[in-house]
């Protein structure tokens, strides 16, 4: 209690401070100093966790008596405690639920820019935001044929307009007569227009060389959306212990948040860093067993190709999964949305459908769902929200409920239905659109491999660091050795090591980064990720900043 009031101490003596220049009475004081007194007790007493978020809300008091009269001073305290909804009485899964890619670090990158265009002077002209896997942010095209199809199916009359080809033109139609009233403007099914759904099967059967039911198909908004809905069907008590959902460390921090709103336990388990980023059949049980202790284990998540890791996992490295999970009776999560970003040489991907059903039985009868998203990939188009889960071997009367819940969200939107369709039926060769469709496409994708390279190259010469070669998705996590000095220095600011790091590079060269802390870490190890999303030009700018930085830092803290 007495290192919250330390803590909080300034913000106290400004709030009675204001209190006294506005010439408030004693008893207004006594209501400011108590209303504070409340607030700091709830802290300690509950949410601990919460402290930061709490603050805030304090100096809003603070703030609100600092630019008040006395009668103003009164009544702004008065009306927050009518307030319906206070942190005391909320959901505290809300409170204790973080997401690192859009945290304290990317507010800041987006007060720096503002100041920037306000004239103030920095060592660097502007921002570049390597914290999010957000493709055309970072200066990616579109790719022509998606956009000519969102044109064509939300505005049919250029359906009469020469401008466009007949191919597109075609499938604009196609989507427009699954949709109620040939309009995209209308509700869909649940799932998603059909139309799209067994052009999704079909895609499926494509890739992987096995049948489809376009039946298991959903559509949604993004990945996120299907994910949060399969974690939410298995929130449920096992033999009075709460739901664990094993999640690789590091992580895509969707899962942690998740799980931690819904009030679920996160079983961690940890990548090998030194080789590649692949995972253990031995560490795999090793989280089950600890967590069996206080937890009921009911799926586990594997991201292929990782995020933030980078890594492709290899055929053997999915059976071993499977096994495990068999072995385990643990519903399996294939986060497979960077499928399609694939650069190392020896690197393939393998669909977790495709590994399990081909390994037979007892295998191929096992629960899976797996994720597919049209953010990532060539296309990049996260602002459109569109996406795809299928379902596979789940009891017909839990996909029943399944189905239920999703129908409460009555449906996507029909733009990301519509990018979906332009993902997974792309022109053909022989069409109009083929030849400019695989340049943009294949361009991209060059492009991404070559930036992969770059970092990898350039990181990987700087004292200190130990960086893995990116192999596919949109990210690199390298392991920093932060020097003692600068340890000690965050410690001294209450900060994580790798945050201090960050923080620093961001105000030193506009560089805005994730701490490995908001991904998840082996304890004692530092890391952080980066995209290699930004143009080469870009990059290149960024990869010479940070060279410099590096070098400085080192320096400072030698």
């Amino acid at each position: 209690m007495s290192r919250i009031l330390l803590n909080n101490s300034n913000a106290v003596l400004q709030a009675v401070t204001a209190c006294n220049k506005a010439q408030s009475s004693p008893t207004v004081k006594n209501h400011v100093v108590r209303r504070w007194q409340s607030l700091l007790f709830h802290m300690n007493k509950k949410h601990h966790q919460a402290a930061t978020t709490r603050n805030n809300i304090m100096d809003g008091v603070c703030s609100d008596v600092i630019t008040a009269n006395n009668n103003r001073c009164f009544s702004s305290a008065a009306r927050e405690q009518t307030k319906c909804l206070q942190l005391e009485n909320i959901n505290p899964n809300f409170i204790t639920m973080e997401y690192a890619v859009r945290g304290p670090l990317v507010i800041r990158a987006g007060e720096i820019e503002k100041e920037l265009k306000q004239g103030a002077k920095k060592p660097f002209d502007y921002v570049i935001r390597a914290n999010i896997g957000d493709c055309h942010a970072m200066g990616q095209k579109p790719i022509t044929f998606l956009r000519q199809l969102l044109n064509l199916t939300f505005a049919p009359e250029l359906l009469n307009s020469s401008s466009y080809p007949d191919d597109v033109k075609a499938r604009a139609k196609e989507v427009l007569n699954g949709c109620q009233g040939g309009s995209v403007g209308s509700y869909t099914d649940s799932a998603g227009l059909e139309v799209v759904r067994r052009q999704v099967a079909n895609f499926i059967e494509k890739r992987d060389g096995l049948p489809c039911d376009w039946r298991t198909i959903f559509l949604t908004a993004g990945a996120s959306p299907g994910i949060k809905s399969v974690l939410s069907l298995i929130r449920c008590e096992v033999g009075g212990k709460k739901p664990g959902v094993m999640v690789p460390i590091p992580q895509y921090p969707l899962y942690s948040a998740t799980i931690a709103e819904y009030g679920m336990d996160k079983i961690d388990y940890y990548l090998e860093e030194e080789t590649g980023w692949s995972l253990s059949r031995k560490e795999l049980q090793r989280a089950y067993d600890e967590s069996t202790k206080k937890t009921a284990p009911r799926a586990i998540v594997v991201i292929n190709p990782g995020n933030p890791t980078g890594q492709v996992l290899t055929r053997d490295n999915i059976e071993e999964i499977i096994k495990f999970a068999y072995d385990n009776k643990l519903f399996i999560l294939a986060d497979e949305v960077y499928q399609d970003n694939i650069y190392g040489k020896n690197s393939k991907f393998f669909s977790f459908k495709k590994v399990l059903i081909e390994m037979g039985a007892p295998y191929k009868d096992m629960e899976l769902a797996s994720f597919m998203s049209t953010s990532k990939g060539y296309l990049g188009e996260c602002g459109i929200r569109g996406g795809y889960m299928e379902i596979i071997n789940m009891c017909p009367k839990v996909m029943a409920m399944l189905s239920k819940s999703i129908t409460a969200s009555l449906c996507g939107t029909t733009a990301g239905q519509v990018a979906v369709s332009a993902l997974v039926n792309p022109p053909k060769s022989g069409e109009p659109s083929y030849d400019q469709y695989m340049k943009e496409r294949n361009g991209v994708l060059g492009a991404l491999k070559e930036r992969a390279e770059l970092v990898y190259n350039t990181l990987s010469s700087f004292e200190g660091y130990k960086v893995n070669r990116v192999q596919g998705a949109m990210y690199v996590f390298p392991q920093i050795e932060i020097p003692p000095k600068a340890v000690a220095a965050a410690k001294a600011k209450n900060m994580a090591a790798d945050t201090f790091y960050a923080t620093e590079l961001l105000e030193a060269t506009g560089i805005c980064i994730v701490a490995g802390t908001g991904f998840g870490q082996k304890p004692g190890t530092y890391h952080f990720r980066s995209t290699i999303l930004p143009q080469t030009p870009v990059l290149k700018d960024m990869m010479n900043k940070f060279k410099k930085f590096h070098a400085d830092f080192m320096q400072k803290y030698k």
